[in-house]
């Protein structure tokens, strides 16, 4: 069951977290969390003046509300519904990039590597704590990013 939480402009604006925290903190206080995988939405209600172009990634202070969620609970890309592009989004917000009308968005390739290896790391050790599997869903989590990870890392960790 996927669920979505709004996230108003206000919170945007204040860093406040508690619309995100009180639906993450109840899902971590359950028995299952693997339950939850990819299961959860963010409606990010930022509201943009008429005639700004920016995507959501562009604007300051909704990239700094991110940053924020992700120092709290780095391991989120797990909770993230990966199907509807919710965590390409969430990359977005926290790896530099520009977007190209022809080819759509352009992470900086080093932010990216950065980005997807701290996760990688952060995942294999989150994930192993609730006896989840890791290899497969932290290799499928790279590829929607355009890497292929090889088993040898996953043998060194």
């Amino acid at each position: 069951m996927t669920f979505t939480i709004a996230i108003p402009n206000s919170s945007i604006n204040s860093l406040d977290l508690s619309p995100a925290t009180t639906a993450i903190d109840k899902i971590l206080a359950e028995d299952n969390i693997a339950s939850n995988e990819q299961q959860l939405s963010l409606d990010i209600q930022y509201e943009l003046e008429a005639g700004d172009p920016r995507e959501l990634s562009e604007i300051p202070e909704v990239r700094l509300w991110f940053i924020r969620l992700d120092a709290k609970y780095p391991w989120l890309p797990f909770l993230l519904d990966w199907q509807s592009g919710e965590f390409v989004r969430y990359a977005a917000m926290l790896v530099p990039h520009q977007f190209s009308s022809k080819e759509g968005i352009q992470y900086n390739p080093e932010a990216l590597e950065i980005f997807l290896m701290q996760k990688t790391f952060l995942l294999k050790d989150w994930l192993e704590k609730y006896n989840i599997p890791s290899q497969s869903r932290i290799k499928s989590m790279a590829k929607l990013l355009g890497y292929d990870l090889d088993d040898e890392l996953f043998a060194m960790l």
